[in-house]
């Protein structure tokens, strides 16, 4: 267990759940389930199940440094990685290998994002236990796959092939979000799979992917890898991670490694990415309205997600239809679930017209 390593990344602004996640707080920090423990505390708290606490490591935006110390006290400094730039995924997870590589070069590291929902946690630390025990035996990159149970657009896909490896399949590849044509034949198909974005590997193989599929961070990682895990380290990447491409891991290294693998899964998993995401699994009315810790009595409307950030304040709606109605501080968003798409355009026009203090 020693060997075992969490990498979670937390240093998205979340702005498709705008106005409720906000660029000075968002989502990961809030308690969307009004259970007293914010989205990324509740992420922390499932793998310290499995983990030593001193094995979890944070990677976040520096402007966030503050509120993560105070949601996980439990966790030293140097288990909270500071990005000095966003710069996607990809980045964000080769800064968590340098660094973890160089404490523990024999580390197998799961790396997952701060913003899932897992309702079934059991299943889920077996499945993690499980891509432990592969990774570290194989040169591998695993991920964990979710059958889907809906023809989603909102999601990335894996196709699986024909080859098996134990209880594990050989990607074919990775599928961008699809239109709804195109999910419906991925579902029916039987072949592809919802990807988590849940990641396992050994440090070494994942360090071996970084300098093949992406020279461009590791040849600047690599002019400073004795400074990681050091107390220069902090100077080292805030002069170097800005100059890194800004891509993600599935399309940096995923999408063109032929060594991944996937574990199919079923653990009651949600991607709180969307409004749409948290309406799917919020408890409903007789009228399938969705209400997120708000008070609120509705007339003649059904489908819609009601979330006020005031608990004294009480909605009175009458007449409408698949809608989201979000009030935060002082942004009010009121618009069609179908729409939620624009939501990020609402946000960089509330900020162009308006400035900050709406974002």
């Amino acid at each position: 267990m020693r060997n075992n390593y969490c990498v979670i990344m937390g240093g998205g602004i979340g702005s498709r759940f705008w106005p409720f996640s906000r660029e000075n707080f968002p989502k990961q920090f809030l308690d969307f389930f009004g259970v007293g423990r914010s989205l990324l505390q509740l992420t922390v708290d499932r793998f310290m199940q499995m983990l030593p606490v001193e094995n979890i490591y944070i990677v976040t935006n520096e402007r966030y440094a503050d509120l993560v110390r105070e949601q996980l006290p439990l966790l030293h400094r140097g288990q909270v990685l500071l990005e000095p730039a966003r710069r996607n995924t990809a980045p964000c997870i080769a800064y968590a290998a340098y660094h973890i590589s160089k404490r523990n070069p024999d580390a197998n590291i799961v790396v997952a994002p701060s913003d899932h929902l897992i309702l079934k946690e059991n299943e889920f630390l077996t499945a993690v236990m499980e891509g432990f025990d592969f990774v570290k035996t194989h040169d591998a990159l695993m991920t964990l796959g979710i059958k889907p149970s809906r023809p989603e657009t909102g999601y990335g896909y894996i196709q699986c092939s024909d080859i098996k490896e134990g209880n594990l399949t050989k990607v074919k590849t990775f599928i961008e979000k699809p239109n709804l044509d195109l999910a419906k034949v991925f579902m029916d198909s039987g072949e592809f799979f919802w990807n988590s974005g849940i990641f396992l590997w050994n440090v070494n193989t994942i360090m071996s992917a970084i300098h093949k599929y992406l020279p461009d961070i590791s040849s600047r990682f690599d002019l400073g890898a004795d400074k990681f895990d050091t107390p220069q380290e902090q100077e080292f990447v805030n002069l170097h991670y800005p100059y890194c491409p800004n891509i993600s891991i599935d399309y940096g290294i995923m999408e063109k490694a032929d060594n991944v693998y996937m574990k199919c899964v079923d653990f009651g998993w949600a991607d709180l990415g969307t409004w749409g995401s948290l309406y799917d699994i919020a408890t409903k009315d007789e009228d399938n309205n969705a209400f997120l810790k708000t008070r609120a009595i509705l007339y003649e409307s059904e489908d819609n997600i009601i979330a006020l950030g005031n608990k004294k304040r009480l909605a009175v709606i009458r007449g409408l239809k698949g809608y989201i109605v979000a009030e935060n501080g002082n942004v009010l968003l009121i618009c069609k679930k179908e729409d939620e798409h624009h939501i990020k355009q609402f946000m960089a026009d509330a900020q162009l017209k308006f400035g900050d203090e709406f974002i």
